[in-house]
């Protein structure tokens, strides 16, 4: 709420609470059958998990996990028996990926560990499905944030490190995990929850980098 008064973004804006923005669904469309979590935010995501400060711990899992928890409290009641809720997630929720620090890969094993007790909770209380979505690297705007100005960004190393070891030795489009994403939110996954979907040309199941010096083949 703080920020919210003083950041420019919100000067002449009211309603943006995630109650608010219940009440006003709840009042133009009643029910609704989807609900998707697009948001994290860690204010110091360039330091290492030892230089991170309580509160920039602390911001991560508000704004990157605990907000899912509050969504799903809230539209929960509104959702319709059968709707589907879906975030999105990284690997470093339980892989090291250095460079991505300041508390947001605790926050993204918090958003996996609670999509599962909420699918349970969630399930039990308004028949609704709960499922997330572990990208692999996109250049989006946020991502691209991430690193010192002037260097090559985190995103650009990552993206090349996940084509020259991923089963499937191809470009990853926003378009994959979004189809990814339509499924889950559709009536072909009814009986789909609680689970973490890998949508990163089957980086996660790699245990070795094959683009490394030690792999390569003696001539």
């Amino acid at each position: 709420r703080k920020l919210q008064k003083t950041n420019k973004r919100y000067a002449g804006l009211d309603g943006y609470t995630i109650s608010e923005a219940v009440a006003s669904f709840e009042k133009d469309f009643g029910k609704i059958d989807i609900l998707v979590h697009s948001l994290a935010n860690g204010p110091e995501v360039t330091k290492p998990l030892l230089e991170t400060s309580r509160p920039g711990y602390l911001a991560a899992s508000s704004a990157s996990a605990y907000s899912l928890v509050s969504m799903v409290q809230k539209f929960g009641p509104i959702m319709n028996k059968g709707g589907s809720v879906v975030s999105l997630t990284y690997i470093a929720s339980e892989k090291v990926i250095p460079g991505y620090g300041g508390g947001m890969s605790s926050a993204k094993a918090q958003l996996e560990s609670d999509t599962r007790v909420l699918a349970f909770e969630a399930g039990r209380k308004w028949g609704i499905k709960i499922n997330t979505i572990s990208a692999g690297p996109l250049k989006s705007r946020a991502a691209s944030a991430i690193g010192e100005k002037g260097k090559r960004s985190f995103i650009d190393y990552a993206i090349d490190y996940s084509k020259a070891n991923s089963p499937l030795e191809k470009d990853l489009y926003s378009d994959d995990v979004g189809s990814s994403a339509l499924f889950l939110c559709s009536d072909l996954s009814r009986s789909v929850t609680g689970i973490t979907l890998y949508v990163d040309n089957g980086l996660h199941a790699m245990g070795l980098a094959v683009d490394s010096k030690s792999m390569q083949q003696d001539e």
